[in-house]
């Protein structure tokens, strides 16, 4: 599930999370990234001395076979992790889905917890590059969700996104245990507080809830809009 920052992504996990037959991983190349880059993110030198920073032994594990019992893999990924200097072949052995949230809103709750960053970092230009190489790979569009939609409507879009991945659906997707995971990255103590919190997908705010951004903020956002639009045209129908 290639998805960027602050788009509901941790609820999904904890949604795929609660099935008997799935194994989540939580952001596996987070580490690799911020070694890479050098980007100052809560908590980077912890996250980087806990966690494998070499992304092929990573690639390597997310195509490993799954302990007794499971069934399918969900990968939380963040697309701006997969680096450009990243090899792409081993996405050949994964189905791919993506989650997207309308980029105002989203550049808001990233400026709260990072402060200054740029376009790269809403992971919407490495979503359409990732969009891209699936379909001219696979030759098939892959299923898109809107987090908005997500929680307006949680049991229908479950439910239309697992007929596109050609999963059952489970009535577990919908609800799930307050508190923290072992399965949790060690950055979960500055990111999911609010998620630790939960039990469900929260309603959505109001659709007038006004959103103000920072002209540097606003200048991002305006990048982000067509990538956003391109993507939110491929959702999956509930």
């Amino acid at each position: 599930m290639w998805s960027g920052p602050r788009n509901v992504s941790t609820a999904f996990m904890r949604s795929w999370g609660n099935r008997e037959d799935t194994l989540v991983v939580d952001e596996p190349f987070y580490a690799h990234y911020l070694k890479v880059t050098g980007v100052d993110h809560p908590g980077r030198d912890e996250v980087v001395a806990s966690h494998e920073s070499d992304w092929r032994r990573v690639a390597d594990s997310l195509l490993a076979p799954l302990p007794d019992g499971k069934s399918i893999l969900y990968q939380k990924q963040m697309s701006h992790h997969l680096l450009p200097q990243m090899g792409r072949n081993w996405l050949d052995g994964l189905t791919h889905a993506f989650l997207i949230r309308d980029p105002r809103p989203m550049i808001a709750s990233l400026g709260e917890k990072l402060g200054d960053f740029d376009v790269s970092a809403t992971g919407l230009p490495q979503q359409i590059e990732i969009f891209e190489h699936v379909v001219r790979r696979t030759g098939r569009v892959p299923p898109v969700v809107d987090a908005a939609d997500l929680l307006a409507r949680p049991q229908p879009v479950l439910r239309a996104l697992c007929a596109a991945l050609d999963v059952a659906f489970d009535s577990r997707m919908l609800s799930w245990p307050a508190g923290p995971r072992a399965t949790d990255g060690v950055w979960a103590r500055y990111w999911y507080e609010r998620v630790e919190r939960s039990i469900g997908f929260e309603p959505p705010p109001a659709a007038d809830t006004p959103v103000e951004l920072s002209p540097k903020a606003a200048a991002i956002e305006a990048k982000c809009r067509p990538l956003y639009e391109r993507l939110r045209e491929q959702c999956v129908r509930a």
